[in-house]
């Protein structure tokens, strides 16, 4: 699998990270926000799996499909803003919303984590990001880093996460080996992975197996990578809320 094509295309819209600006998440004035897209294009990545521990891994949404993401019916079927809530974010902490998309639950974010806090939008698809970024800049917003990630790492940096946010994306992780121990090395001590998945015990849910996932499962495959389940919230409509930390073993290998 290689990103070289993705780079192309995404060259017209990329900037460089202003040199003491990244932090913040700030853009130099006049510019579109930055992607960060300084990936080692001579890094192997492994062939996708297509099975794990089971399951049958979904391909990843095309950006084509970016308007599901945003359609007039999300609030209702999914009750977004309770899951916002469910997330206890606070003013100041560093998130990162894996598999950003254009950004439905980004914008939201850094409206949570306020002017001081920073969100990290990671995602594979460089023209899901630049739908971001275009949001960013209609609407003002500066305490976002978008980050052009790779199928077995999604560069974050190390011990600095409060919590990385999975919604509907984890069972498309085509490496998720690799990228629960990326994750997990991302973490602060007392920081969380949260997955939002479609119940896959419930099929009442009307989506296609395929995107759905059990706890059952969810734990099946996360506890091995050195994950321990530290809260539930079931109160949303479609999707399972979980919150995983780091377990207090020592560090799985990355693989």
């Amino acid at each position: 699998m290689s990103l070289r094509p993705w780079l192309v295309i995404a060259g017209f819209l990329l900037v460089a990270w202003p040199r003491g600006l990244a932090a913040q998440g700030t853009t130099a004035a006049g510019r579109l926000p930055a992607i960060d897209a300084r990936l080692d294009d001579g890094a192997a990545i492994p062939p996708p799996a297509t099975q794990f521990m089971g399951r049958e891994i979904a391909q990843t949404m095309h950006y084509t499909g970016a308007p599901w993401l945003m359609r007039e019916s999300r609030q209702r079927e999914e009750d977004c803003r309770l899951l916002l809530k469910a997330l206890a974010i606070q003013p100041g902490q560093t998130v990162c919303d894996m598999g950003c998309g254009s950004g439905f639950y980004t914008l939201e974010l850094a409206k949570l984590v306020g002017p001081r806090g920073l969100v990290y939008a990671v995602d594979v698809q460089p023209e899901m990001l630049q739908m971001l970024v275009r949001r960013m800049a209609e609407q003002g917003i500066v305490n976002i880093r978008p980050v052009l990630g790779t199928a077995n790492d999604p560069r974050l940096p190390r011990e600095a996460m409060d919590l990385v946010l999975c919604i509907d994306v984890y069972h498309e992780f085509s490496h998720p080996e690799a990228m629960l121990a990326r994750i997990r090395e991302s973490l602060k001590d007392d920081g969380r992975l949260v997955l939002a998945e479609f119940r896959g015990e419930d099929p009442a849910v009307p989506i296609k197996p395929l995107h759905k996932m059990t706890k059952a499962q969810v734990r099946a495959e996360l506890e091995p990578a050195g994950f321990v389940l530290a809260r539930e919230f079931d109160r949303l409509p479609w999707q399972h809320l979980l919150f995983f930390g780091r377990s207090p073993d020592d560090r799985p290998e990355a693989p």
